[in-house]
């Protein structure tokens, strides 16, 4: 699944006429990049949530024969029901008795998205999240076994953590990617939440119960393109690829 229903306000006044996934960077959508690296990695099978500019994305979608493969559209347009609700939403679109991937669609990077994904199913897990050892202004937090435990803001140096006495320092660091593997045991635990609702909530509200595991990738080159200076970089980045 590609998230590609957010609004794009860092990428203001680009996102004013249309939507985030429709950003070009060295001469190609954000959206065609993930569905190009999906494909590449053995992925044929995608859905898209859209809400902003939705029907600019379906369109596009339509004029590039769906760049043959099988995309369905889970359809956000009257309500933005953020992550963990655009997951929720799309159940009947993806709950097929085997893991799925979810792919921002503003990530462009070189994770080895097969590699993941088999590393997922290779062991019992709930979700498993690519995460490396980079500066970012929240990281997720990792017992010894690589298990989540909590979530830190670096600049307010707020914590959020189920366990009780929880200390950030007595655990390991990591930058979420936007890239995860989720089994479909996390669908029976979303039935009581809300329609609308961040993943990341439900991760830290969950971890305790649930299996929760990182993925650490020491070479992982990620870039966000969610704000306006990081095209250039993004576009220097994919040249060198």
């Amino acid at each position: 699944m590609i998230f590609a229903a957010g609004l794009g306000t860092r990428l203001k006044p680009i996102t004013n006429t249309k939507p985030k996934a429709l950003v070009t960077v060295a001469g190609e959508t954000l959206l065609q990049h993930v569905i190009e690296k999906l494909a590449e990695n053995g992925f044929h099978d995608i859905v898209i949530n859209v809400h902003h500019f939705s029907e600019q994305i379906i369109q596009y979608l339509e004029a590039n024969n769906r760049f043959g493969l099988s995309i369905s559209v889970s359809d956000e347009t009257n309500c933005l029901l953020d992550t963990g609700g655009g997951i929720k939403k799309a159940r009947p679109l993806l709950d097929d008795g085997e893991p799925f991937l979810i792919h921002n669609v503003d990530i462009l990077s070189n994770a080895d998205l097969r590699g993941l994904y088999q590393k997922h199913c290779s062991h019992s897990g709930d979700a498993t999240l690519l995460v490396s050892e980079r500066k970012s202004s929240r990281h997720l937090l990792f017992d010894t076994q690589n298990r989540l435990q909590g979530w830190k803001n670096e600049t307010t140096g707020e914590i959020k953590s189920p366990i009780p006495n929880f200390r950030a320092e007595d655990y390991a660091s990591y930058a979420f990617s936007g890239i995860h593997v989720l089994s479909p045991s996390v669908f029976r635990a979303m039935e009581h939440y809300p329609d609308k609702f961040p993943i990341m909530d439900f991760y830290i509200s969950e971890c305790n119960e649930m299996k929760f595991n990182a993925e650490v990738d020491p070479e992982l080159h990620l870039i966000d393109v969610g704000k306006l200076n990081s095209i250039e970089e993004a576009e220097r980045m994919m040249k060198q690829e």
